[in-house]
């Protein structure tokens, strides 16, 4: 049965025979690769978990030895970093406290914004102020006058704002007790923004009452008596030699 036969030399039939095989062979890789395929492309592809859905992770591998103890020397971190957290608080509270009392005293700053100072604003170094009584002697009951002179002694043109919440006069005992200013009971005057040439000055008149006072004008007000008096004028940190008068 295996031994070829016929008219044509054995060998071409064994050719024949061995490209059958072949054929056959490569027929049958290509069915089964066929059923092979289709068998995989009806397997449901890998569901994806929901959003929001946490996988359980395996069985985690027992720690090592070096890593328990990184675990605890961080537990025991925490704890410091709690007790450090909790002591801060405390000092927390404190300082709320004091930044609540800055936050109502810049309130109330903000509630009167102080006036821009001018670009040339003449300096106190730039200034002379003097003031003088209109006369040596006064009686007891009469209404003193002080001439104030505000005087550039700069060689450039200057501003400042010499209104009488800012320009002050006050008098003094020989002694320095003091005795009345002019902002005492009149602290929120006007303001009166001035230009001074080089050698310009300026002049305004105050009338004392004759009576002492206090800042904020919270005291009774009473009349001086006789003595010996000094008048002293003050403009910012500008102050003025103080000039003699008396009461009799």
């Amino acid at each position: 049965m295996l031994e070829p036969s016929g008219p044509l030399p054995p060998e071409i039939y064994w050719r024949r025979r061995a490209l059958a095989i072949g054929a056959a062979v490569v027929v049958l890789g290509l069915i089964v690769w066929f059923i092979s395929s289709l068998s995989g492309g009806n397997e449901d592809p890998p569901q994806a978990e929901p959003a929001g859905v946490v996988t359980s992770p395996g069985p985690a591998a027992t720690p090592s030895a070096s890593a328990a103890a990184k675990e605890s020397g961080a537990s025991s971190a925490g704890s410091g970093a709690g007790s450090g957290a909790s002591a801060s608080g405390g000092s927390a509270s404190g300082g709320s406290a004091s930044g609540t009392s800055t936050s109502s005293g810049a309130s109330t700053t903000a509630s009167k914004p102080a006036a821009a100072a001018p670009a040339n604003q003449c300096s106190d170094q730039s200034l002379a102020i003097k003031a003088t009584p209109d006369k040596a002697s006064y009686k007891v009951g009469e209404e003193p006058g002080f001439t104030v002179v505000i005087t550039n002694i700069s060689s450039t043109e200057c501003q400042r704002d010499v209104g009488a919440g800012l320009q002050q006069a006050l008098v003094f005992t020989l002694d320095d007790l003091r005795i009345w200013s002019n902002t005492d009971c009149f602290p929120d005057a006007q303001s009166d923004l001035r230009t001074f040439k080089p050698g310009e000055q300026a002049g305004f008149t105050v009338k004392w009452s004759g009576t002492n006072s206090v800042p904020g004008c919270g005291e009774e007000r009473i009349p001086v008596g006789v003595g010996s008096y000094k008048v002293i004028a003050q403009l910012g940190e500008l102050r003025s030699s103080p000039e003699p008068f008396n009461m009799t």
